[in-house]
């Protein structure tokens, strides 16, 4: 329910008053359409993590490695618990999952003897690219589909709401 003339009929806590019922109904479809693009995003990251058999850092750590792969980044152990916001224990246990499951290969560092590089494999490079990747540029598209200035309404609009999460808390 994302009407608020069903979900607050008294007005406590949204004032709609200076809308009419066209405005009211293209507001609840622009929230609709929110809606459904985070369920779309939420599933696909749900099926892609279930496929790779992979939690949400996990897919975090590889889509990193793509991009570093990429950029011809060298990814080190420390950059991607940066990155990831975690601890130095922490991202040894995923590293230590990911090299089982033959997502990543660990390479003595080109520079530094003390150190390792972290990369993403071939296959799942090929798997992450084929899956996300071909959805992202499907996204782009989308995006650019639109005209410049309609572009910054909607990234107004995105910070806005996205702005709105942080206050709830």
């Amino acid at each position: 329910m994302l009407d608020p003339r069903v979900i607050d009929p008294g007005q406590e806590l949204v004032d709609y008053s200076r809308f009419d019922d066209a405005e009211i109904q293209q507001i609840v479809r622009l929230l609709t359409s929110v809606r459904r693009w985070r369920e779309s995003e939420q599933a696909m990251s749900f099926r892609s993590r279930t496929e790779m058999k992979l939690n949400e850092t996990d897919m975090k750590a590889l889509r990193y490695l793509v991009a570093a792969k990429n950029q011809r980044q060298v990814v080190t152990p420390g950059l991607l618990s940066e990155h990831l916001s975690i601890s130095t224990a922490a991202t040894t246990k995923l590293l230590d999952r990911l090299a089982a499951a033959g997502h990543i290969e660990r390479a003595p560092h080109p520079t530094d003897r003390r150190a390792v590089t972290v990369t993403i494999t071939r296959s799942t490079h090929e798997h992450v690219r084929d899956s996300v990747g071909r959805l992202h540029a499907r996204r782009f598209e989308a995006a650019a589909a639109l005209t410049p200035a309609e572009r910054e309404v909607v990234i107004r609009f995105l910070d806005d709401l996205g702005a709105t999460g942080a206050d709830a808390q």
